[in-house]
């Protein structure tokens, strides 16, 4: 096994779900196959799919990052206030 399979393997790669996205936009639009064409719907369809999985990959991304700065608040060791020493 290499280093990305044992990673997450839960979390689908970037391929993964653009090809489930081209798979549900095809089924929905094939109405349109006969009006468009069948190559320039593929065409389209894959130009949609690698949109909205880079959104998809983002939004993600910002998830994680507020998770890990939640979890750094609460880690962080609150600091005691220094109270001046008399002389």
């Amino acid at each position: 096994m290499n280093q990305q399979e044992t990673a997450n393997p839960s979390v689908p790669s970037v391929k993964q779900v653009r090809q489930e996205i081209v798979e549900k936009l095809t089924g929905a639009l094939d109405e349109y196959k006969q009006k468009l064409g069948e190559k320039k719907l593929a065409i389209r369809v894959k130009k949609v799919s690698k949109l909205i999985s880079r959104d998809l990959k983002r939004a993600n991304k910002k998830k994680d990052e507020r998770k890990k700065q939640t979890k750094a608040k609460k880690a962080a060791p609150k600091k005691a206030k220094k109270v001046p020493v008399e002389k």
